[in-house]
């Protein structure tokens, strides 16, 4: 089977997997006290930053809730697009595990603007009115776009000057940063981003995620609340040394920009069948599009995907490091074949 369901359905690439296998020789100390994982910290640094603090956990909602919780109490709330994976995806747990309010704010594309999440920001200091404290954006979004290095230093500019901490949803942070030909660090760190959930599982790896601490005086108990939120791994090594596979030698760049170029063939190959529109711009690695009726269902038979949108019928194509110009080519034959 060949999916172009999600970046999830992808299999580990090779060389994580291999770091994994080179990490299962012998005993090591649990929690964190191991080779890998500081050297997967000193990878982190040399990417984000020295100041910044790498913190692996399970799944990129753990890594949210956890990124979150850093800047937020309970009577605070977080802006955010109203496509956030944070707002339509992780059923509620930003609002049950921290207590918090979200605002979504109107978003074009995936992307807010600062007029649209200026107006989530009123009530300030009454005590009726939830206090809203952090921005949450999402790079690349869920729509397959992607924020330009000034889109989301003005977002962060407008954020710091209401008192507001600015949190990037970072799942797919390698493939905008790879289509904008910039490091993770200048993605992020340099915008004026202060905490980030940074994504390995979606470019390579097997369950490995990272809260990244960008400031120095954010994120001090981090290790207690990363412990009480049930995200610490006892065997951490292992996915340590899936980050320190991915930060090395530009791996997190080649899978990423593999998965962007396959999506960009995808787009153009696919907009020259008969009836299909492409209904987003192509950015990262995620393709949406209307179908002809009674295409989508057969298509579904043979490449699993998503129906994105039900009341019109929009669906989304991921692509990912695994994925080959032939099957990209081979998936839209068998479009054209059920259009015709």
């Amino acid at each position: 089977m060949k999916s172009f369901g999600s970046d999830n359905h992808a299999p580990v690439h090779p060389d994580v997997l291999a770091a994994i296998v080179a990490a299962n020789d012998g005993d090591a100390a649990s929690y964190g006290a191991d080779p890998w994982t500081a050297q997967a910290k000193r990878l982190f640094a040399e990417h984000f930053g020295p100041d910044s603090q790498a913190h692996l956990v399970f799944n990129g909602t753990g890594a949210n809730v956890l990124s979150l919780g850093t800047l937020l109490r309970s009577y605070e709330a977080v802006v955010c697009a109203d496509t956030a994976h944070i707002h339509t995806d992780e059923c509620g747990a930003p609002e049950r595990q921290l207590g918090c309010k979200l605002l979504p704010a109107d978003s074009v594309d995936g992307r807010i603007s600062v007029a649209a999440a200026d107006k989530q920001v009123w009530g300030v200091g009454d005590e009726h009115h939830v206090q809203a404290r952090a921005l949450s954006i999402t790079q690349s979004t869920e729509l397959g776009t992607r924020y330009s290095l000034a889109a989301v230093r003005e977002l962060a500019d407008w954020a710091h000057g209401r008192g507001l901490f600015v949190h990037m949803d970072g799942a797919r942070l390698a493939n905008a940063a790879a289509g904008l030909g910039v490091t993770l660090g200048e993605a992020s760190a340099g915008c004026g981003v202060d905490v980030l959930s940074f994504g390995g599982t979606k470019n390579g790896g097997l369950g490995a995620e990272a809260v990244v601490v960008l400031r120095p005086d954010l994120g001090g108990d981090m290790l207690f609340r990363r412990k009480q939120g049930m995200q610490l791994a006892s065997k951490m090594r292992y996915a340590a040394a899936q980050f320190v596979a991915l930060l090395s030698n530009d791996l997190w760049r080649r899978n990423a920009l593999q998965a962007n170029a396959t999506a960009a063939r995808l787009a153009e190959k696919a907009a020259d069948v008969p009836g299909v529109k492409i209904t987003r711009p192509v950015e990262a690695n995620a393709v949406f599009a209307i179908l002809p009726p009674g295409v989508t269902e057969p298509l579904q038979a043979q490449y699993p995907f998503y129906v994105w949108d039900e009341t019109t019928g929009e669906v989304r194509w991921m692509t990912s490091f695994a994925t080959t110009d032939q099957d990209v080519d081979d998936f839209v034959a068998a479009l054209a074949r059920l259009v015709g």
